[in-house]
């Protein structure tokens, strides 16, 4: 039986993919260098009394320090990452089917398509980066000044902070704009493709140091959570790849071909529908509209009158990654993303027509729309499983912290750090490992070595 890995000792003989490597792991290694930059202005001191008492103060900076990979626990120049790019990016994806015109450009022309999406994409990256970071600085102090009165960022729009505050503020944006940079170089120059994927794994992965220290803090029960986690970790990502794998292969025939005065006969095939389609975007997405509560509630904490000030602080404390009200809607609305996402890029790929142009047919179903109305219907059916694990893949660690607490250990964890990387961060890091062995597994075929293999 051939080795599946047979293909690592052909990394380094070929002199192509040696140095995509090695300007992949320079572009990431600068990353993570710049990660260590914090914005200009800020208040040190009050920053690291904040992240101390985390505990007090909730968890939500945790969480938003678990999807930028610690970038937020310094207030670093890269502490939004990539995800603005990444939200434009969904965004403009969603809109595509809602208007006419762009349905029709993507149908006639999908390569000026796709020009014309990354074109507008990082348009709307600028916008949706000065958001999010208004809204980050925002909270940041809100947080601050509730739990030492004093304030990280000097921001406001009076006559001597503004100049300050726009300083503060066209940082993050090129921060953010720097990130997306670095992600396009890797894919220009490194493992294609990969880039921007690139960026988000080695921002999860460097946080995994800190979260043995976190685990291991517990001097009691400290090794145990750490084996018990690595066991639960292997689990599910043997899970993710399970599922990410799955298949719903449908018949189909396609027409024969005429080979001189004879024609052949119809050739059966299958046509694979993925479970799980829509990745991890849902998550992505779900998360980030849940943030939107907590961050507005944050410009409402220091209001003069007492109920809208209370009812602010509530809400942050509702929307806190530590409630069950969060988690429960963070489940709810990741099934119902991964559904709202699936339909969309499958209405996209329209199988129903190009089934047609092909003269293809599924057995027993009309060609054109019937077909495509079949296999919608499909594909939602397959979909629901994958839905409803994506669901419990986002709200797994907040279930197991409370499972620990049910049984008296772990009390002092929350349930964003309970796991060595977040459930959300497993799936995206299994789903970057697995193409990027299977770009190189592309990269080493091309260059002739046809027996190499990495992955199996």
């Amino acid at each position: 039986m051939k080795n599946p890995f047979s293909g690592v000792r052909y990394l380094w003989k070929s002199q192509d993919i040696r140095r995509k490597l090695i300007v992949t792991l320079i572009i990431l290694v600068i990353y993570r260098l710049a990660a260590n930059v914090p914005v200009p202005g800020i208040d040190g001191a009050a920053l690291k009394s904040l992240m101390q008492n985390l505990s007090s103060t909730g968890s939500f900076f945790a969480f938003l320090d678990l999807l930028s990979g610690g970038t937020v626990s310094h207030f670093s120049l890269l502490s939004m990452g990539v995800y603005p790019y990444i939200t434009a990016q969904i965004i403009l994806q969603l809109l595509t089917p809602i208007f006419p015109a762009l349905q029709r450009k993507m149908e006639e022309d999908p390569r000026e398509a796709r020009k014309w999406q990354e074109k507008w994409t990082y348009y709307l990256a600028v916008p949706m980066a000065a958001l999010s970071a208004l809204g980050q600085i925002n909270i940041f102090n809100s947080y601050s000044a509730r739990s030492s009165g004093a304030t990280i960022v000097p921001f406001g729009f009076t006559s001597a902070l503004w100049l300050p505050s726009l300083t503060v503020l066209v940082t993050m944006i090129g921060g953010t704009m720097f990130a997306i940079w670095l992600g396009e170089l890797i894919s220009e120059y490194g493992i294609r493709g990969q880039g921007l994927s690139l960026i988000i794994f080695a921002g999860i992965v460097a946080r995994i140091p800190s979260q043995f220290g976190t685990l291991l803090a517990d001097k009691q029960y400290g090794w145990i959570l750490v084996v018990a986690m690595v066991v639960v970790m292997v689990a599910v990502i043997y899970a993710i790849v399970y599922v990410q794998q799955g298949r719903r292969y449908m018949p189909v025939m396609y027409p024969g071909r005429r080979v001189g005065n004879r024609m052949s006969m119809p050739v059966k095939g299958t046509l694979p529908l993925m479970v799980n389609l829509a990745g991890m975007i849902p998550l992505i997405f779900a998360s980030a509209i849940l943030q939107f509560p907590a961050i507005i509630s944050s410009y409402f904490t220091g209001s003069k009158f007492a109920w809208v000030a209370n009812f602010a602080t509530t809400t942050q404390t509702t929307f806190s990654p530590n409630s069950w009200v969060y988690q429960l809607m963070y489940f709810l609305m990741v099934v119902v993303f991964t559904f709202f996402y699936t339909d969309v890029m499958f209405s996209q790929q329209n199988y129903g027509e190009n089934l047609k142009k092909v003269g293809a047919q599924i057995p027993g179903i009309n060609r054109g729309a019937p077909t495509q109305k079949y296999l919608t219907k499909v594909q939602r059916r397959i979909t629901l499983p994958g839905a409803l694990f994506l669901g419990l893949v986002a709200v797994l660690g907040y279930l197991i912290n409370l499972l620990l607490k049910a049984v008296g250990i772990g009390a002092a964890l929350s349930s964003t750090s309970i796991f060595l990387v977040s459930s959300a961060g497993l799936l995206i890091v299994v789903g970057v490992v697995r193409d990027t062995f299977m770009n190189i597994d592309a990269e080493l075929k091309l260059h002739g070595y046809d027996d190499a293999r990495l992955v199996k």
